[in-house]
């Protein structure tokens, strides 16, 4: 059935007219909207048949409150239920009962993954949110040998992938930088890390996926099979379906890591150096890097974990008044590797670099360790009530024509200091990335990622404070608004329609033609903030 509908929709002759007419049928709901100091919403009285309803797992009316928060911390749109799947048909169910309400109906259903969402994107305002971390169907199963890989559920973590795989000597190519999220969550956005580089994104790395659309059909897709709802799904922001299982590409695994940092205090000089390591054959396996204005006592604070090549030099560097830009990089080996070998390798890549020499520090530490680092973070901020606070981030992705401009304006301008939270920068190349996927990003080859990943102090009036924050925000955010630079945002967040029409250019055709053909009534992710439900317009 599925294949016959999607030859329907896939006419040519169809294409135009029908994105044509989705994207005049919606409209931004403003009221939908909630600001930081919005109280929790009221639900709306659900149908007693859908109360009725049998579920493998179970759908809860009351304790909802925890759907109606996410990491960002900053908006709580309350739903009217919330379903704990144990089964693909839970999902699927629940999906179609909506879609045959109708547009007599304004209800919206919202996948939910560990809640990491910063702008309130996994939430539905008085509908029912999927807690995806419930499904645990179908247990992870490995494939080894030339082709390996991992199914998993979109529900899993990827920390637990991780620990599974190593055991087997295997692990998926591309990473997060922070492994506590779901599968379904990171790949409906993109999943991009220090290896993106070399593998692409974790979007990139999927061989198949099971998707339920907002019709409630359950549906394969991969490269060959409904290959346009594949790459709809991948990146797409969950509009189009709920990714249900995925099958992860998997690689040999490292054992150890050689772990290096130096500092740069001139920024072309330091995006040269990242932008050869990542344009090289034989180069190392990760790259990422950071900004760093007004700290202090910066190189003591890396020796609880780094060693410095030098320690004279070291001790003697100071960084007071000076905005330096970090560079982060690491080699993956095996103990049973000649360590003079790896370190001869190493010190060769270095020696191509042109970073402050007294300003070397290295690491080694296990590869599980190695990835699974912002997790120390976590429970330390834990510890001292520090993480469960607003995070105000602001990602961006800046063209290579672009980013020394960016850089001239933004830090030491815009941006005093980095005390609220690291701000990450580091390029990717886009030539071997998939190019028919829903993520937007700028038409250059090469472009960073560049990540202001602040927190704000709760009753803060100051500079760690969220107002303070949210108005830097808006300055970089008005900087970057001029279309010659090129600039998207990754993880993107608007309220009018105007603006997610720019934001996909000459895609925003081909996404409203997806979104008509696999979720007709807005039914999904209404979070994003980009289609209204009760403007859908339906096909016939």
């Amino acid at each position: 059935m599925f294949s016959t509908l999607s030859h329907i929709f896939f006419k040519k002759q169809t294409f135009s007219f029908l994105g044509l007419i989705f994207c005049l049928s919606f409209m931004i709901n403003k009221e939908h909207l909630c600001s930081s100091n919005h109280p929790f919403l009221t639900p709306l009285t659900v149908n007693s048949s859908l109360a009725n309803m049998k579920f493998d797992g179970r759908l809860s009316f009351t304790n909802v409150e925890h759907a109606a928060n996410d990491f960002g911390n900053r908006h709580h749109l309350m739903p009217s239920a919330v379903l704990n799947p144990k089964s693909i048909s839970d999902i699927s169910s629940i999906v179609k009962y909506v879609f045959d309400l109708g547009l007599d109906s304004e209800l919206t259903v919202a996948a939910r993954g560990h809640g990491h969402s910063l702008e309130g994107q996994a939430q539905a305002y008085k509908g029912v949110v999927i807690k995806m971390e419930s499904l645990r169907v179908p247990e992870m199963s490995f494939q080894t040998g030339k082709r390996p890989y991992v199914d998993v559920s979109a529900g899993e973590l990827w920390i637990n992938i991780l620990h599974e795989s190593v055991k087997k000597g295997l692990a998926p190519k591309s990473w997060t930088d922070y492994l506590h999220l779901t599968v379904g969550g990171t790949l409906s956005n993109a999943g991009i890390s220090g290896q993106a580089f070399r593998h692409g994104p974790q979007i990139n790395n999927v061989y198949r996926l099971q998707v339920v659309t907002g019709r409630g059909e359950v549906a394969t897709c991969s490269e060959e099979q409904n290959s346009d709802l594949f790459h709809a799904v991948l990146g797409g922001l969950g509009q189009f379906g709920i990714i249900t299982q995925a099958r992860i590409a998997l690689e040999p695994a490292p054992k150890m890591v050689k772990w290096i940092r130096a500092l740069y205090a001139d920024f072309s000089t330091f995006a040269e150096d990242q932008e050869r390591i990542i344009s090289s054959a034989n180069s190392f396996d990760y790259v990422e890097g950071f900004v760093i204005i007004n700290r202090t006592g910066l190189l003591n604070n890396w020796r609880s974990s780094f060693n410095p090549k030098d320690p004279v030099q070291a001790n003697e560097f100071t960084s007071e008044g000076k905005i330096l830009f970090c560079l982060e990089v690491a080699k993956y080996y095996n103990p049973e590797e000649s360590d003079n070998h790896i370190n001869q390798e190493i010190d060769t890549l270095l020696s191509e670099l042109n970073y402050i020499k007294s300003t070397l520090f290295l690491s080694e530490v296990s590869y599980i360790d190695f990835l699974d680092r912002v997790h120390v973070s976590e429970i330390k901020l834990r510890e001292k009530g520090l993480w469960d606070v607003p995070h105000p981030w602001l990602n961006l992705l800046v063209p290579k024509r672009s980013i020394h401009d960016f850089a001239h304006k933004v830090f030491g301008n815009i941006l005093k200091d980095t005390s609220n939270g690291p701000v990450l920068i580091y390029p990717v190349n886009k030539s071997k990335w998939k190019h028919r996927t829903s993520l937007i990003t700028p038409d250059e080859d090469v472009f960073y990622l560049v990540a202001f990943l602040s927190s704000a102090m709760p009753s803060s009036t100051g500079k760690d404070g969220l107002e303070h924050i949210l108005t830097q925000n808006k300055k970089i955010l008005s900087y970057c608004g001029g279309p010659h630079l090129g600039i998207k945002q990754y993880l993107p967040h608007y309220t009018t329609r105007e603006e997610w029409k720019a934001h996909f250019g000459d895609q925003w055709e081909v996404f409203c033609r997806r979104k008509s053909s696999y979720d007709p009534l807005a039914i999904l992710a209404p979070g994003q903030r980009i289609f209204q439900r009760k403007k859908a317009f339906a096909l016939q």
